[in-house]
């Protein structure tokens, strides 16, 4: 029987367990998708029924494998408040609102954090303060504050951990100069609260015995602490020097190798992630996947290249933004421009140019250089790398054979010195004709 891992990615919209070889080869996997609950005192995250599908899913893995480890890998702005045995409160989901709070008053400013303000929950120390205030009683028979991948790890194996790359996600509550906690720990008395930190490979321990009872994995199965899932994505380009990163999901992120954190702006939602290395790296995103499926529609039809020609042609803009909360463009309502979309596979070409353009400007924004790496769902997409290179071609851009870096990068985490699997894809540029000019219309109208 093969030795593998499970690699345990929970993504903003969609869970998926992976059950991956030493050699990186994909056994097995099964997904879900997310719920945000709203049974309770505020919408928060469906955790047990994420469970009960992680216990199920490990039972049917146990069959085809000698699981030897269980690698965390979760989206950011998400921690736990835990007791010794569970939660004190739902885990909120980061787009709800939370009313009451003065929240200005007490984050501390962008030039600390490298952490720009955002809407709703999406900077974790609002989340927490407002806990704090509207939940006082059970705030304090909190025992620790985890981030989110370490949760999942302290639900399997009982240690508690606090890891830098989901503190460093735009949460307040990290100064990624220093690589030490913000002032507003301190300030808010949660520093007894955070636990012991750990590297993102370190093994917390192994399984809890009804845990291994549970999924019928061995009880020597080793659990590691885990890591932020944009991160996770990066891991395979660590230490190759000069370039970018484009993890596309939910979120679609920048991550630019070598860009001066001073060239970062708060009101563009730009920001400084801190990597597996504990390194800042200058970032911008906004949330391409959400935006994607808005123009798109619920049932995306692909489209061919002369759907994209057809558009450009007729001069018609999708102009920001289709998604509430996150990136340059927040609080603008979105409008098409120019006749619209003819069909479904019209919608899907205007959605792809849509993401195409605030890459790129995002690219711009950051002063992104060296080779760009597409990490992610957009690599499924025939046009938006050919069209991404187009637009910029002092960045040579390749596709990922990977689809989800995350699930690579959770698998490197164990097997730290092998080679990571897979291969890149070097993307030929084409576009329509005049899409320069259809970029230089699109960037006028954005005022």
């Amino acid at each position: 029987m093969h030795d593998a891992l499970i690699v345990l990615d929970i993504g903003k919209t969609n869970a998926k367990l992976a059950l991956i070889d030493a050699t990186g080869r994909v056994l097995a996997e099964r997904r879900r998708p997310n719920a945000v609950r709203t049974d309770g005192p505020y919408p928060h995250l469906d955790t047990d029924g994420l469970w009960d599908w992680l216990l199920t899913a490990c039972r049917a893995f146990a069959a085809q494998a000698r699981v030897t480890a269980i690698v965390p890998v979760t989206h950011g702005a998400t921690a736990a408040l835990v007791d010794d045995t569970g939660l004190v409160l739902p885990v909120p989901d980061y787009e709800a609102e939370l009313p009451g709070l003065d929240y200005a008053a007490l984050r501390p400013p962008f030039e600390e954090t490298l952490s720009p303000g955002l809407p709703a929950g999406l900077n974790l120390g609002r989340q927490l303060a407002w806990l704090q205030a509207r939940f006082p009683d059970a705030f304090r028979r909190a025992r620790h504050i985890l981030m989110y991948p370490q949760y999942w790890a302290w639900r399997l194996c009982g240690a508690a951990a606090s890891e830098a790359t989901s503190l460093g996600c735009h949460t307040d509550l990290w100064n990624p100069r220093t690589q030490a906690y913000s002032s507003l720990v301190d300030r808010m008395g949660w520093t007894a609260l955070m636990p012991p930190p750990a590297s993102a490979h370190a093994v917390l321990g192994t399984l809890r015995p009804e845990v291994a009872a549970a999924t019928w994995l061995p009880p020597d199965c080793a659990v590691l602490c885990g890591i932020h899932d944009s991160n996770a994505s990066l891991l395979r380009y660590l230490g190759k020097g000069e370039g970018t990163v484009l993890s596309t999901g939910t979120w679609v992120i920048a991550a630019a190798f070598g860009t001066s954190l001073d060239n970062l702006r708060e009101q563009a939602d730009m920001l400084a992630n801190t990597n597996a290395l504990g390194r800042p790296v200058a970032c911008m995103r906004f949330m391409g996947g959400r935006e994607f499926g808005e123009l798109a529609g619920a049932s995306p039809v692909p489209c061919d290249f002369a759907d994209v020609e057809r558009l450009v042609a007729r001069g018609t803009l999708a102009l920001p933004c289709f998604a509430s909360t996150g990136g340059p463009f927040a609080g603008r309502a979105g409008r098409i421009d120019g006749p619209p979309p003819a069909d479904a596979r019209e919608r899907y070409a205007l959605a792809t140019l849509y993401c195409v353009l605030v890459t790129d400007y995002c690219l711009d924004a950051l002063g992104a250089k060296g080779p760009l790496a597409v990490e992610g769902s957009f690599t499924a997409n025939p046009w938006f790398g050919p069209l991404l290179a187009t637009l910029r071609p002092a960045q040579p851009v390749s596709y990922s054979d990977d689809a989800s870096g995350t699930t690579c990068g959770g698998w490197m985490l164990r097997y730290r010195d092998a080679a990571p699997p897979g291969a890149s894809t070097a993307i030929a540029a084409r576009a329509p004709s005049g899409l320069d000019v259809y970029r230089a219309r699109w960037r006028a109208a954005l005022g």
